[in-house]
């Protein structure tokens, strides 16, 4: 039995159950992954959404002869809920370090002497090597060589074929030469001869190159083989033109083909000592390597290398703020105008009007992520995205939730604002007063250079908390250089691990972004990026320290602000910050944006 686009929920999974019992599997475990542990998927590797319905993100999803459950976090509950409803699937709203996850779930669910399927061409090392130990304490048998979704899906997607090119030299800063004879002097120091890459943000950065198969990320799906005086680069060579592939050739990098990853690996000397990231490469390429060969297992050295953003990448990034900022005024300025003359308008307006105004500004390539535009109680959903099907129009008072990003050649941008509409009441105003203060007493905070990027997720949840609020996401992730818009190592969560790679160093993006979600009201969210830079204030005594320069240039709305909880130091920081916005984009603007950017980031009086 295969299934077509038009087949029901409950026609894929009678047919995936099929298979389970041709292949003698008692569950199938569907992830939200590729061969690249992407966090965003070209459609061809979108089995999880292919089965469920359900199109969030993250997630994961175990059907079992009798049970099919999806597991997701607080982010996608509301959106899960309505999605999964009718098809036979059971939420399990997962709270992480809380919530029993599909792991526990799953050896309480089988007998011993069960088997578990999952497809190892898109699980990672580190999550196989985990399950199967989940398993094996019930002796239950972990298959991961099986793909019994290829047998049912006949329409799949086929892989993406777009170009590929070079980022350009004036952007791109070092030079691929450059970045690879780096690497194997980090190779050298910890005694490996070869490092093998599956994550398509490592790759594109260390060879200076961008593309476009996944949506809105600029990255292409391949993998690299770097070693001592050779570099491999498996990919579907007809999106490499002619010029390209000969200044790859130049710069020492052989094309190979996508699918031959598995016979090189193969290949390599026996006694080859392999450096490799086991949470980002997937069990298939693995199990290609030689039995005898060492493996030198951590976070890759182009993970960190790419995370910290050297001064000409931030000088290139700052611009990038100053032209994605001239349109998000453009865009409000519009969006104010619209509401005194009594406009009808819509979420779906917001995106276009927008997305119009970003494509207009110098270096724009595409949006950086679907832009969320949720009014009222679309704004407590904090992967919302409004559709031609599904959307509301904005009237009436309340609170408009706009998070929106793009991609520009010299940076990545990512913001969220609030903007009231008509008459905010008391209530949502002590909300975008209180995340406001978290985003502020975030902004201002210095930390020893090395803390965990965990370490510092209190000092904006503290004025929250002490309102008895919280929200169920990490407070920031890094941010990419014309890249991921989510981009690690670091992540400012308290869940996250306290792992040495998380550790804050000079030159790292991440976004600083709590929130407050009263679901079927509103939503608050606040939303800089920021850059890590030297806090120039410290003796040294105590070592070096950092500080955040604040790099989104965008007027936070003070009207929906409640200035009695605000102390002075908070309207001091608000008052700076507007006078740097209106100083550093009023060049780019003129006319009526240019008397609206005036007004609104007048000082507000203590």
């Amino acid at each position: 039995m295969t299934c077509h686009a038009s087949s029901s929920i409950e026609q894929r999974l009678a047919a995936l159950r099929e298979q389970l019992k041709a292949h003698q599997l008692d569950a199938w475990i569907a992830l939200s992954s590729d061969p690249h542990m992407s966090e965003y998927l070209p459609e061809h590797f979108s089995q999880r959404t292919w089965l469920s319905g359900f199109d969030g993100s993250a997630g994961t999803l175990v059907v079992l002869a009798d049970d099919a459950t999806l597991w997701a976090d607080s982010r996608y509950w509301v959106q899960a809920d309505k999605q999964l409803a009718g098809s036979g699937i059971r939420l399990e709203k997962f709270i992480p370090s809380k919530g029993r996850d599909h792991l526990a779930w799953l050896v309480t669910q089988l007998p011993e002497g069960a088997r578990v399927g999952i497809d190892g061409a898109v699980v990672s090392v580190a999550a196989a090597q985990q399950l199967a130990e989940a398993l094996a304490a019930k002796q239950i048998e972990l298959v991961t060589e099986l793909d019994p979704v290829a047998a049912i899906w006949a329409d799949r997607p086929a892989l993406p074929n777009a170009p590929i090119y070079a980022h350009a030299a004036e952007y791109a800063g070092k030079t691929r030469a450059e970045r690879l004879a780096t690497l194997r002097e980090s190779l050298a120091a910890r005694d490996a001869d070869w490092q093998l890459l599956s994550s398509v943000d490592d790759i594109a950065w260390l060879l200076t190159l961008r593309g476009s198969d996944v949506e809105y990320n600029p990255v292409f799906l391949a993998h690299a083989l770097i070693g001592p005086d050779t570099a491999q680069l498996f990919v579907d060579r007809r999106k490499i033109d002619a010029t390209l592939a000969a200044e790859l050739e130049q710069d020492g990098i052989t094309l190979s083909d996508y699918d031959s990853v598995v016979e090189a690996l193969g290949s390599l000397p026996t006694d080859a000592a392999i450096s490799l990231d086991p949470a980002k490469l997937s069990l298939k390429l693995y199990q290609a390597l030689p039995e005898q060969a060492e493996i030198v297992a951590g976070i890759s050295p182009t993970t960190l290398a790419k995370a910290i953003k050297s001064d000409d990448d931030l000088r290139h990034v700052r611009h990038a703020m100053e032209e994605d900022g001239a349109a998000l005024c453009e865009f409000l300025c519009w969006l104010d105008h619209a509401q005194a003359n009594g406009e009808s308008f819509s979420e779906l307006t917001v995106d276009e009007r927008l997305s119009a105004r970003r494509a207009a500004r110098h270096n724009f390539v595409s949006l950086s992520f679907p832009t969320i535009a949720g009014f009222n109680a679309n704004g407590a959903l904090p992967h919302y995205r409004a559709t031609p099907q599904e959307y509301s129009q904005i009237s009436g008072d309340g609170l408009l939730l706009i998070d929106s990003g793009a991609q520009y050649l010299d940076g990545t941008t990512d913001i969220t604002r609030v903007i009231a509409i008509g008459t905010p009441s008391d209530a949502q105003k002590r909300d975008y007063t209180r995340v406001l203060k978290a985003t502020i007493a975030l902004s201002r905070a210095s930390f020893p250079e090395g803390v965990s990027s965990g370490a510092i997720d209190a000092i904006a949840r503290a004025p929250l908390w002490a309102a008895g609020i919280d929200f169920g996401h990490g407070t920031g992730h890094g941010v990419g250089y014309f890249m991921n818009v989510h981009e690690g190592p670091q992540v400012i969560a308290y869940s996250a691990p306290p792992t040495p790679e998380r550790a804050m160093r000079s030159g790292m993006i991440t976004s600083i972004e709590p929130g407050v979600y009263r679901p079927h009201q509103w939503g608050v969210r606040i939303e800089n990026l920021v850059a890590n830079r030297p806090l120039e204030s410290a003796d040294g005594e105590f070592g070096e320290f950092l500080t955040f320069e604040t790099l989104t240039l965008c007027p936070i709305d003070t009207r929906p602000i409640e200035p009695s909880l605000l102390n002075a130091e908070e309207i001091e920081w608000l008052n700076r910050y507007h006078a740097e916005v209106r100083e550093r984009l009023a060049p780019k603007l003129e006319g009526k944006v240019s008397e609206w950017l005036e007004r609104v980031t007048q000082p507000l009086s203590h």
